[in-house]
């Protein structure tokens, strides 16, 4: 009887492990080394890139030009939807944003070049804007006036 329960619990183990298994299989979406990467057997160093091109609009997901030798390979890339939008292949340390600028509603920041990805083109320094906050923040000692 002992050996019937063990054979079932092992049984009953197997068979949860095995759909675990294949419950991953189906929601993995592949890593970022998949989707980075050519399929071909070239050194990154070796391979020219081109520029990622959106599939809709002007932003979100697309594909990218990977050349190496005489073969071409499209992988997938992505152009964030924001103000990065230029810099996307480039990636900088920023410092603080400034002031508001009333005259324009902006404010500025700069940013040093850390690091460029896919061989990119990419400037030494950047600066950024964006549009100020409407709201006026409160000091952290200020109360609520009703």
């Amino acid at each position: 009887m002992r050996s019937l329960l063990s054979v079932t619990l092992l049984l009953l183990l197997a068979v949860t492990l095995a759909a675990e298994a294949s419950r991953k299989a189906k929601n993995h979406k592949g890593g970022k080394h998949d989707k980075t990467r050519p399929a071909s057997d070239c050194p990154p160093a070796d391979t020219q890139y081109g520029k990622c091109v959106p599939e809709h609009g002007d932003c979100g997901d697309g594909l990218r030009d990977a050349t190496c030798k005489d073969h071409t390979d499209k992988i997938h890339c992505k152009i964030p939807c924001n103000w990065k939008k230029d810099i996307s292949d480039c990636k900088y340390k920023f410092g603080p944003w400034g002031s508001c600028d009333a005259a324009s509603n902006t404010k500025s920041r700069s940013g040093t070049l850390k690091r460029a990805l896919f061989n990119a083109d990419c400037q030494a320094t950047v600066k950024v804007s964006k549009p100020c906050s409407p709201k006026v923040k409160k000091a952290k000692g200020d109360k609520k006036s009703n």
